[in-house]
């Protein structure tokens, strides 16, 4: 049995969903990077397993400039979960509801 398109979309939208409700469940701040990681890594597995279906690069163009994106976006929010974890002492979202500018 060999792996289709069919195979990767539907791992592709279990990630998404897993990560959705990880993004909807929210309690913690490095929960949900995480999740939103794994849903970023959904639209890459799907970009990727299109782009090599059709035999055109732009698929995994796209998702090359999206691990960049991802690559990025964790190192700035990890230096901003370290800055909010000294300040408050936790992660949690519920807590930090109650931030003053």
């Amino acid at each position: 049995m060999s792996l289709t398109l069919t195979h990767y979309l539907i791992l592709s939208v279990i990630l998404f969903v897993i990560g959705m409700i990880g993004v909807i469940r929210r309690k913690n701040l490095l929960m949900l990077f995480f999740a939103t990681e794994i849903m970023l890594n959904a639209a890459n597995v799907a970009l990727v397993a299109l782009s090599s279906y059709i035999g055109d690069l732009t698929g995994q163009l796209f998702a090359l400039f999206i691990m960049a994106i991802a690559a990025s976006e964790v190192a700035v929010g990890l230096g901003l979960l370290i800055l909010v974890y000294k300040k408050q002492g936790t992660l949690d979202l519920d807590n930090l509801t109650l931030l003053k500018g």
